[in-house]
């Protein structure tokens, strides 16, 4: 096979694309159950957006259409879950930028509850609007938050998913 990702053919980038969001949702869980980081409502939206990908990355992989506008849905299908998880980090790295005295007050209501007490669009507006503990910056890795290394990856796969998509074979 050939060394560079962009000469491969959908499935293979696809089948990649499938297994980043896998090894992304796996470090998730090594932080939330390895290094007891409990995650805030907004970073549980991203795995769920990550594991929205990864489903329609897989799905891509084994239809693999040979016509182009199977290719190009797929393409799409990735992009959505990709686009709503980039605003939801997004809004993370926004909320951790803030200055202290700007930070929302702590819910501390972790998000099944919200959605059970609150319905499940009155939950996403409250998770949506943040809180301090979103706010709140435990791990870095070369300088950069874990949200803004997520709303990295959700533009990158999504960009990538595209690419594969849409490009001319």
């Amino acid at each position: 096979m050939n060394a560079n990702p962009f000469a491969w053919g959908f499935r293979a980038q696809y089948f990649t694309g499938f297994a980043l969001c896998v090894a992304l949702l796996v470090y998730a869980l090594y932080v939330q159950f390895g290094m007891l980081m409990q995650p805030c409502p907004l970073c549980i939206l991203q795995r769920l957006a990550f594991a929205g990908m990864g489903l329609v990355f897989l799905l891509g992989a084994l239809h693999s259409p040979k016509g182009r506008w199977g290719r190009r849905l797929y393409g799409v299908g990735v992009l959505l879950p990709a686009a709503a998880g980039a605003g939801v980090a997004g809004r993370h790295v926004w909320l951790q930028s803030l200055p202290p005295s700007d930070v929302p007050l702590c819910t501390s209501m972790g998000l099944e509850y919200m959605i059970e007490a609150q319905g499940p669009f009155k939950a996403l507006s409250s998770v949506l609007a943040g809180s301090g503990e979103c706010a709140k910056v435990d791990w870095t890795f070369l300088g950069l938050s874990m949200p803004a290394w997520t709303l990295a990856w959700f533009v990158g796969l999504g960009v990538a998913a595209l690419w594969a998509g849409w490009r001319h074979r």
